[in-house]
C-alpha cells in the first residue's frame, strides 16, 4: 500500500540534506583550522622586526669600510675598522660632540654604550641613515681641515643638510641630526663573523 510519497522527490530530498550537512561541516572544519594555520605564519612583529644577517669580517683592514654594504631591515648597515690612532681620537676629543657619552639609549645596545659604542673596539658597525632625515653620510676617516668643519676630526658627514658625526657615529653639536647613529644589535659567532639583528644572549 502506498503511503502517497513519491521516491523520486525522497531520494532528491536526501541528496539535498546529505549535501547541504557535508557542506556545513566542510566551512566549520575550515574555520576552525584558520587560526590554527595562522599560528604557523609570521606575526607582524616578527616580520617587522627583520631576519639576522651574518657577515664576514675576516678580510676587513684598518681605516677599510665593508663592501658590497650589507643591509639589515632594508637599511644599509656601515662596518667599518678602525686605526689605533683613531680609537685615541674618539676618547680624546669630545668636545665638539652633542652626546659623547651615548646617553640616549636607544640608538644602541647597553653594550655598546660606551666611547668607542661597539663590542670590540676596532670594529665598528652602526645603521648608515642620518638620524636628521634618513640620508646616507659618507665617509671622511681623514683628520684635515675640511670646508664644512675646519676643525674636522674624521667621520661622517652628511652632505644633504650638513649634518657630522665622528668614528662611533656620534653627531656633533649645532648640526641638524638630533642623535647618534643606530648602533644595532649584533653578537660576534667566531672571531671572523658577526651576527647583526641579534643579541649574543638571545640568539
Amino acid at each position: 500500500m502506498s503511503d502517497g510519497t513519491n521516491p523520486a522527490v525522497n531520494k532528491k530530498r536526501r541528496r539535498f540534506l546529505i549535501g547541504s550537512t557535508t557542506l556545513v561541516g566542510a566551512a566549520g572544519a575550515a574555520a576552525a583550522a584558520v587560526p590554527f594555520v595562522g599560528s604557523w605564519n609570521p606575526s607582524a612583529k616578527a616580520l617587522a622586526a627583520g631576519a639576522p644577517i651574518s657577515i664576514d669580517i675576516s678580510r676587513l683592514s684598518p681605516g677599510e669600510l665593508l663592501g658590497p654594504m650589507p643591509a639589515w631591515r632594508g637599511q644599509p648597515v656601515y662596518v667599518f675598522m678602525r686605526e689605533e690612532s683613531t680609537l685615541e681620537s674618539l676618547v680624546s676629543n669630545t668636545d665638539h660632540l652633542a652626546d659623547a657619552g651615548s646617553e640616549e639609549a636607544s640608538q644602541q645596545p647597553e653594550y655598546c654604550q660606551n666611547e668607542y659604542r661597539s663590542i670590540r673596539p676596532e670594529v665598528m658597525i652602526m645603521v648608515g641613515l642620518c638620524t636628521h632625515l634618513g640620508c646616507a653620510p659618507l665617509m671622511n676617516p681623514e683628520v684635515q681641515p675640511q670646508d664644512y668643519d675646519p676643525d674636522w676630526q674624521g667621520g661622517f658627514f652628511c652632505p644633504c643638510h650638513g649634518s657630522m658625526f665622528d668614528m662611533a657615529g656620534r653627531v656633533y653639536s649645532g648640526v641638524p641630526a638630533p642623535d647618534n647613529l643606530v648602533v644595532p644589535p649584533h653578537f660576534y659567532e667566531s672571531d671572523n663573523v658577526v651576527v647583526i639583528g641579534l643579541d649574543g644572549e638571545n640568539s
